[in-house]
Formats: C-alpha cells, sequence, structure tokens
C-alpha cells in the first residue's frame, strides 16, 4: 500500500458510503483524493462479515428505487455500479409484509403505486379513498427535492413547511382505520419512526423509492468494493488503518489533521464522513461560535438496535423473498418505550438465500430497538478488527439473555425457528459503535424532528471555509439518502449546476 503523502487537493475522513461517494465524484473531476478509514475495513454501514463461512451484512439489507429512470438507478449508473454488482428484485406483490400479534394476515407495502393499493384493498376494500390520498401526499412531498428526483425544474416549495409535518398526522388524516394506520406506518423502523418526531418528508421519501422498485444486494459491500476499485483507478487513494486523532484549525479554516500514527496531513478542502459530534470533538474549538459548537457536540440521535445474525440449517428453512415487520401491539409508532418487561414491541426480519439451493435461506437477521443505557456499564471498552478488550462475563450473559428474549419473539413469525438454528451471532449499541462510527450506537444517524426541524437540520458547509460534511447526517440516511447527501456536498466544491449536468448525462447514457 502506498503512503500516506503530506499533502493532498482533498481529504475525506471517513469511508462511509457518503466519503466512497465524494472520493469518486471528486477524483473522476480530477482532484488529488485522500480517504482515511480509521479500522480495517471500508464502507461504514455497507460493511459485511463472515462467520461460519457464511457471510451477513451489517447494516443495508435492500435497496429502492432502481428501475430505469428512477432516483437510485440514475445515481448508480453514474458511480458505474449497475454493471457491476447483484441484485434481485424483492417481491413485487409485496417486498415488505407487516403483521401483528394475534392478526394471521400479513399485510403486503407492494411495488407500483396502483399495485400498492390494489394489494392492500383486498384487506381494506372500503379504503381506497384513503389509500390514494396517502399515496398522493407521497408523490407531491417528494416532487419537491430537486436532488433526489435529479430535476432542476422541480418546484422546491418552503423547504421548513416540508421537515414541519408528522408523518403520523398526515397518515391518520388519510384514513380512521386503525389497523390500516400501523400498516402504512409499519416499516418505520427504517428510520426510526416515532410518533412525537417523526417528519412526514422522511417517511415520503423512503417508502417512495421502496414503492417504485425492491431490490435486495447481492451483499451489501459489492458497492464499497467497486467503489474503492474506480477511484484508485482516477487516481485517489484510500487507507485503512488511518485514524484521525485531531483537527487542527483556526477560525476561519483547517490548517492540517493528524492521525493515530502521528502524521500530518494537509488538504486544501476537508470533507467529515464520520459523525458531526466525533467531527467536532477533535476540532479546536476555542475561536469558534459557542453556541454552533455546543448545537454540534449535543445532537439528539436515533434509538440503537440490538442485532441477533442467525446461521441456518442447511436446507431447513423456506426462504421469502421480503421482508418482515412485526409487532406485538397494534401502536406501531412507540416502539422506543419499552421497560425490561415489554422489552421487544416489534421486530424486523430479513433473510438471505442459499447460493446452491435459493429455495431455502442461509440467514436469518433479526432487529429489535435498544437503548443505549442499557451497555452504559461497558461504554468504556472498545472492539474493533484492530483492537479487543474482553468485556467481562456479564455482558456475554447480557446478550445471551436478549438473543433468547429475540429467538422467543421470532416464533411467532417462524413457529420453530430454534429447530431451524445452526449458529447465532449478537451486536449491541456498543457494536453499532465501535464498527459504523455512531454515537451510542445511533443506527440511523441523528434524529430528525418534525416539531423542531431546524435543530436537526445540518448542511453539508460548516463555519470553517474549507470543511464540509456528508453521510447519513446531511439529508437522510440510507442508500439513496446517503447519495444525495454526497451530491449535496459535491456541489458545494463543484459547482449545483455543473454537477447535476454531469450525473444526469451519465445516467441517461
Amino acid at each position: 500500500m502506498a503512503r500516506i503523502k503530506d499533502k493532498y487537493d482533498i481529504v475525506i475522513i471517513g469511508s462511509g458510503l457518503g466519503g466512497l461517494q465524494c472520493g469518486y465524484v471528486l477524483a473522476k473531476e480530477g482532484y488529488k483524493v485522500c480517504i482515511l478509514e480509521k479500522n480495517a475495513q471500508i464502507g461504514g454501514n455497507l460493511q459485511t462479515f463472515k462467520r461460519d463461512r457464511i457471510k451477513f451484512d451489517s447494516g443495508v439489507h435492500y435497496v429502492g428505487g432502481l428501475e430505469k429512470g428512477q432516483p437510485l438507478y440514475r445515481y448508480f449508473k453514474y458511480f458505474n455500479l449497475l454493471n457491476t454488482i447483484s441484485l434481485e428484485k424483492l417481491d413485487e406483490d409485496g417486498y415488505d409484509r407487516i403483521s401483528f400479534s394475534g392478526d394471521p394476515v400479513s399485510y403486503p407495502h407492494a411495488q407500483g403505486f396502483e399495485n400498492f393499493i390494489q394489494q392492500l384493498l383486498v384487506h381494506f376494500p372500503n379504503e381506497e379513498k384513503g389509500l390514494r390520498k396517502y399515496i398522493e401526499e407521497i408523490i407531491q412531498t417528494c416532487s419537491h427535492f430537486e436532488l433526489y428526483n435529479l430535476d432542476k425544474t422541480v418546484s422546491k416549495g418552503n423547504e421548513i413547511d416540508l421537515f414541519s409535518i408528522s408523518a403520523k398526522e398526515v397518515i391518520e388524516s388519510c384514513t380512521s382505520n386503525k389497523k390500516l394506520q400501523s400498516v402504512l406506518a409499519g416499516s418505520n423502523m427504517l428510520y426510526a419512526g416515532f410518533g412525537a418526531t417523526a417528519p412526514f418528508y422522511i417517511h415520503a421519501l423512503i417508502i417512495n423509492s421502496y414503492v417504485n422498485s425492491s431490490y435486495k444486494l447481492g451483499y451489501s459491500d459489492q458497492i464499497s468494493t467497486v467503489l474503492r476499485k474506480e477511484i484508485r483507478a482516477f487516481g485517489g487513494e484510500i487507507h485503512i488503518n488511518a485514524e484521525v486523532v485531531s483537527i487542527q484549525n483556526n477560525a476561519k479554516n483547517i490548517e492540517h489533521i493528524e492521525l493515530a500514527s502521528g502524521k500530518t496531513v494537509r488538504a486544501d478542502i476537508y470533507i467529515s464522513n464520520i459523525h458531526p459530534t466525533l467531527t467536532f470533538q477533535m476540532i479546536q474549538t476555542e475561536s469558534l461560535r459557542k453556541a454552533n459548537v455546543n448545537r454540534m457536540l449535543n445532537l439528539k440521535n436515533t434509538i440503537s438496535a440490538f442485532i441477533v445474525y442467525i446461521k441456518l440449517k442447511p436446507e431447513s428453512l423456506a426462504y421469502c423473498n421480503y421482508n418482515r415487520y412485526h409487532f406485538y401491539q397494534n401502536d406501531v409508532w412507540n416502539l422506543h418505550q419499552y421497560t425490561e418487561e415489554n422489552w421487544i414491541k416489534g421486530i424486523a426480519l430479513f433473510n438471505s438465500p442459499e447460493k446452491s439451493n435459493p429455495a431455502f435461506a442461509n440467514s436469518l437477521t433479526a432487529m429489535v430497538y435498544m437503548k443505549h443505557e442499557e451497555v452504559e456499564q461497558w461504554s468504556k471498552t472498545y472492539n474493533t478488527t484492530l483492537s479487543e478488550s474482553n468485556r467481562d462475563e456479564m455482558y456475554v450473559a447480557f446478550k445471551e439473555e436478549k438473543a433468547q428474549r429475540v429467538l422467543t419473539a421470532i416464533e411467532e413469525v417462524v413457529p420453530d425457528i430454534r429447530r431451524h438454528v445452526e449458529t447465532y451471532y449478537t451486536a449491541t449499541p456498543l457494536t453499532q459503535r465501535d464498527y459504523i462510527g455512531s454515537v451510542d450506537g445511533g443506527i440511523y444517524g441523528i434524529e430528525h424532528s418534525y416539531n423542531n426541524p431546524l435543530e436537526s437540520f445540518l448542511s453539508s458547509n460548516t463555519k470553517l471555509s474549507n470543511l464540509f460534511l456528508t453521510g447519513q447526517n446531511v439529508v437522510l440516511h440510507g442508500v439513496l439518502g446517503v447519495t444525495v447527501g454526497s451530491m449535496v456536498t459535491c456541489q458545494q466544491i463543484l459547482g449545483k449546476e455543473y454537477l447535476m449536468e454531469k450525473v444526469m448525462k451519465a445516467s441517461n447514457g
């Protein structure tokens, strides 16, 4: 591997999807780019890991908007991803299935707006008017986002007005049917959507992309592998095991950064792909405006999760070409308000097919919300591929007890799940913190609230003239959200009109 040089045009801190995409765009435009990653593996939420010869995705399980002409299709074509990654289309009549304890029906979220309506009308025959209003609200909201649609002619509207609308209230305005309200909001674990805070625009952008089209990736690290290859082909550099520990700046700009190795690196422009709070913890803040610094240091983050990764016995459990969101109550908006006794109020389930026999699943991943405070007593310990610390037997026992409760919860969906399990592994909020770099293990970065949208809205530029932000905290999380955010960041350097023309030309070619 080439040595890290003393000076670059652009240094990017962190190699998550946003950092890799910014590196691709800017290296392609001729800038000397260096991406610095503290861990041994690049990709952030795109990372995968292997256990017992089975590969697991750590964060990205499916993507939306990949049909020709749809938002992610056009961006993936620009990034040369379309022909280089493997994709499997999820069930068109129900890419997501929403289910509830005591109710034998699994309610589908179908691909295609008309199909979405028709599939739900099977179960809610008197709700056509409400379903059509719901879809219209989604389409209308999404039409205001220029880079999401890659359309310079869109009418933006008042962004604050868009950001100040409640997802729960919009859904309730479309239908008074309580079960249908829960079904429409049933995939809100995709964005940690809580009734008291979730903005409708986030719900709309995410649901719109999946209803357009939904695909399962072969594995998410395909994306980071392709981007790494392309960045290097453009002359860019990516360095792993290169942790940035200090950012040296004056009141106006960054002068240089320092690595854990002691090396100093300079650049004309710096882009941080790590959490804004972690970025500002490294900045010299004495000469900066106190109110702005305090805001960045005290951003509220989304809840974390406890995840069980299950290796299934060969040819044991049938593969389902959809994802499942199962609830142990009818209220889907308050899963985070739990006690020790009623911890699991909802669960998200994702499975992957066997290569040799795709009719069967080789793995099952189960995700349940978990507050960071549950693992607070072990928060001074850190585990990564580079540095492992032995957490005590209490931590091991804690994970095992939680895993058993998750397996019991899965039984409502897969009654004999334990019979199919060969081995399983767990991830806690500390795992999310250590490997993904999120504060307190927050699964989707900072929390957005319709009550105070300006407080949770982050611009890609900062008060330091040569420091920009990218990643899931700029615009939106998820593959499409981060992709749009990376464009927002790059347009600060290249110019909006110029960059949009480049992407549109490549995607239309």
